[in-house]
């Protein structure tokens, strides 16, 4: 087994000058609760610190995992190793058996994947995880795996993915039944105040 970065599973500090960005986490964080947020915008519109933020927040109650994705997690057992890794350090008292099960060997399809949701099902708290970077996963046979988990989650979890680029996920069908939030770049703009906040701080 390889060894996971402590830094994989925590969101990543923010340096700098940064604006608050309340009104967005206030968007998020709102009633009704969806499936899949997709945060899907170009480099540099500020997914990250937008996440990292919401993580932080008073504003949402629930507990978050986070996974900072990277072209090594395309391998199928070792991007659900990380997740379950992620989900673990959300809530320390799940995802148990569905460790054991990856470490060995286990059909992650049949085995592994309805295990983790059945550990899952039983949460009494609310819990969100967080894939950052998921433009960075190209095997197909991840994104159905994904595909599979998202299809049938519980209502108190929650899966939230950044991203560059839509990613092939049941995005439309999601969209149709009221299961998805979508923040893009419109979103992620500063809005005046948000702005001039920043103006005054550098200024």
């Amino acid at each position: 087994q390889a060894i996971l970065l402590a830094t994989k599973l925590a969101a990543p500090a923010i340096r700098g000058r940064r604006v608050d960005r309340a009104s967005l986490i206030q968007q998020l964080s709102a009633p009704p609760r969806r499936k899949l947020t997709l945060v899907s915008a170009p480099s540099g519109c500020g997914k990250t610190t937008l996440l990292t933020q919401w993580a932080a927040s008073a504003e949402d109650d629930r507990r978050f995992g986070w996974l900072s994705l990277d072209s090594s997690d395309n391998d199928p057992t070792r991007f659900w190793t990380c997740a379950v890794a992620a989900l673990r350090r959300a809530n320390p008292t799940v995802t148990r058996r569905a460790f054991e099960l990856l470490e060995l060997g286990a059909d992650l399809t049949q085995v592994v994947l309805p295990t983790l949701l059945n550990e899952l099902a039983a949460l009494d708290d609310d819990t969100v995880l967080i894939l950052d970077d998921y433009h960075l996963v190209e095997n197909q046979a991840v994104h159905d795996q994904v595909s599979f988990f998202i299809e049938r989650l519980p209502e108190t979890i929650g899966l939230v993915v950044a991203t560059r680029a839509d990613p092939p996920l049941p995005l439309a069908r999601m969209r149709a039944r009221g299961e998805l939030r979508e923040v893009r770049s419109d979103d992620l703009r500063f809005k005046a105040g948000e702005a001039a906040d920043l103006l005054t701080e550098v200024l």
